[in-house]
């Protein structure tokens, strides 16, 4: 286990940790949290051996300490040739250690340590090691093209996705991972999150993304003035105990009272109007969010909101056979999403769905008019006023200026004019103050310039938010302001977000982008996660028949043919193929029976173990109860924790035969 016994630890002569003490158990999935520039980072540091405590133990199994037992996300870009697959390998230490021994024991002509050295590579799983290589990369979004294509042709977000894939590589027993999903789509976050599951060692993980950590740890430590606190649970589990603890100072969320009052009363107001009905429902969400989470929110010097708008044109956007691309000097423009015929309307909460690379941030950079279009029409709604955030935001930063000179330039040619004072109000709201305001932005953080950027479309009093990735760089406590500032916003809003619990708390309908089109999609993001797995699984029946293409070999007898001694009854006519077809249905169902009593009997127990855990956790983080029935809740919680592993498990094989049999 990793035992942390009153460590202090101290970065220039700031203090990250002051006497913090933690254990972190071998097999744990540990969420880090705290807010930006608490320390997080530099713990990792710690642990990974670059930094030493200035007092105080840090304790490790001698094993993770030695090559190969611990993994992490280098920060440095890579610079080589070498093609993706084989750099990806290289991140397996056991498996090169095995090649190292082996070219040493030939040129040493020594036998016996040929011998043992081939038997290392083949316990290090030398033979399929390429095989997992390109699994890991094609899960992160890479193609089997791009697998064999040299490191030096991808662009930064590509190469992190590679030293991730790199970092997942290595057999570690501890793995240490610092905002791994930043770079990712939907799409391969959902792969990774899935992956991480199923990882056996000991992960220590930094993340922003609520769901994300939800799925996959069970341990939360929390790192807040130099201190580490441990929590039973992911990031929700830690949000009810803490905000439990902190509901009992009333003083400290008083403030957030007005705030309710004003969103109940205007769902009073509106929420028989069919023509705010949605606006309505979008409050009563803000409002069980904010009763919810008003106590956490108040530890966060950032909250803001968006003014009313001025107006709300209705549409705000008409759509007529748009085409999105990019303009090229001396060629024709690339186009790569077209035919989009649609209207965007007042109080629309849309987000935007669809794999890296199909066009999402093209579309939005289309309708904030960054690019030009590339063939059709956009027709604004009179009054329109957009805010866009971009996911670089050095596209609509300057990186020599300072936030004042942003706003500045902001007031003077958008407006609506100020005073410099005015200013530096309005950017001591974003945490921009003293000396800072005239700090250029290539000297900030990646959350200083993510608050810069919300501080500058506040500032302008839109009624159409353009949201692309608005989430990179922010803290949990940031994001949930921004969650509530976007639920309580009177406008539109078009948001891309890899961050699930953004997309479901502000978003009502979803848009699509896939195969160079733009489609309505029909369900939530739950129905997404079956789609993109619908989807893989078609991609990997397609490659599968490829590959039995070019052997020359038949695909599979079961779906693809049938055996000639046995008859085609569902195609066959007359009242012998309806006999036949009855009782193939019968048959069916006698099979089908006995799983969907197993997998009934599995639903039913797993909803009662969530709700006893849901319970546990809630009276975990009351302050009333012993430690002796502490302990023992604490206990049970760990064996609910396994039970509801093996049920969920267990649901699963029963889905999947009962599909397959259905199939």
């Amino acid at each position: 286990m990793i035992v942390l016994k009153n460590v202090s630890l101290l970065r220039g002569v700031k203090p990250v940790l002051d006497q913090a003490n933690a254990t972190i158990h071998p097999g744990e999935k540990v969420g880090l949290i705290g807010r930006n520039g608490a320390g997080k980072s530099s713990l990792f540091s710690l642990l990974a051996g670059r930094l030493h405590p200035d007092a105080g133990d840090v304790e490790f199994p001698p094993a993770w300490l030695q090559p190969g037992g611990m993994a992490e996300v280098a920060q440095n870009m890579p610079e080589t040739d070498e093609d993706a697959t084989e750099y990806v390998l290289q991140g397996d230490t056991r498996l090169m250690k095995a090649k190292a021994d082996l070219a040493a024991a030939e040129a040493a002509d020594d036998g016996n340590a040929i011998g043992e050295a081939h038997a290392n590579l083949a316990e290090a799983g030398h033979f399929d090691a390429p095989a997992r290589a390109q699994a890991l990369l094609l899960g992160l979004g890479f193609t089997l093209e791009q697998a064999l294509a040299p490191v030096n042709s991808f662009s930064g977000g590509w190469r992190m996705r590679l030293q991730l894939a790199r970092a997942l590589m290595c057999p570690a027993s501890l793995l240490l991972l610092d905002e791994p999903t930043n770079h990712l789509d939907l799409d391969a976050l959902v792969w990774l999150e899935a992956w991480l599951q199923r990882y056996e060692g000991t992960l220590i993980i930094i993340s922003h993304d609520r769901e994300f950590l939800d799925a996959i740890t069970k341990v939360t430590l929390h790192l807040d003035d130099g201190k580490l606190t441990r929590y039973t649970g992911g990031y929700t589990a830690f949000e009810s105990m803490r905000a439990e603890r902190m509901s009992q100072q009333q003083a400290a969320f008083a403030k957030q009272q007005d705030k309710i009052a004003h969103l109940s009363k205007f769902i009073a107001r509106f929420k028989a109007q069919a023509s705010k009905a949605r606006q309505a429902q979008s409050r009563v969400k803000a409002l069980e969010r904010m009763e919810k989470l008003a106590p956490v929110l108040t530890a966060s010097d950032f909250q803001f909101s968006f003014p009313e708008p001025q107006s709300l044109p209705n549409p705000m956007l008409s759509l007529k056979e748009l085409a999105c691309g990019y303009h090229r000097e001396g060629a024709a423009p690339l186009t790569i999403v077209s035919g989009i015929n649609r209207s965007v309307l007042p109080g629309q909460r849309i987000g935007i769905l669809g794999a890296n690379g199909q066009g999402k941030s093209t579309v939005v950079k289309t309708l904030s008019r960054m690019n030009k279009l590339v063939s059709g029409e956009i027709t604004e709604g009179k009054g329109l006023s957009i805010g866009y955030f971009a996911q670089q935001e050095l596209d609509v930063l300057r990186p020599d200026e300072g936030p004042m000179q942003h706003m500045i330039r902001l007031a003077r040619e958008v407006g609506p004019n100020a005073r410099e004072q005015e200013l530096r109000d309005f950017l001591g709201r974003f945490q921009f103050s003293g000396d800072m305001v005239n700090q250029p932005v290539h000297q900030f953080s990646g959350g200083e310039k993510a608050r810069l950027v919300l501080a500058l479309v506040v500032w302008q009093r839109p009624n159409l938010l353009l949201l692309d990735e608005p989430t990179n760089h922010l803290d949990l406590t940031t994001r949930e302001a921004l969650s509530m500032a976007l639920n309580e916003f009177e406008g539109t809003v078009m948001l891309v977000s890899h961050d699930r619990a953004l997309l479901r708390e502000v978003c009502d309908e979803f848009w699509l982008v896939a195969k160079g089109e733009v489609s309505t999609f029909d369900g939530d993001l739950d129905d997404y996660q079956k789609y993109l797995a619908d989807v893989a699984r078609e991609a990997a029946q397609a490659a599968k028949a490829a590959r039995s293409a070019d052997r020359g070999t038949s695909p599979s007898v079961t779906t693809e043919t049938q055996p000639a001694s046995e008859p085609a009854v569902f195609n066959s006519k007359g009242k012998e193929d309806r006999k036949a077809q009855a009782a193939a249905r019968q048959k069916l169902n006698e099979q089908l029976r006995p799983l969907k009593a197993e997998l009934k009997k599995v639903d039913e127990r797993m909803s009662k173990a969530h709700e006893e855990h849901a319970k546990l956790t809630q009276s975990l983080g009351s302050i009333s109860i012993g430690p002796s029935e502490r302990a023992d809740q604490g206990k049970r919680l760990k064996a609910l924790d396994d039970e509801i592993a093996e049920l969920e498990a267990r649901w699963l094989e029963l889905s999947e035969a009962i599909e397959q049999i259905g199939a």
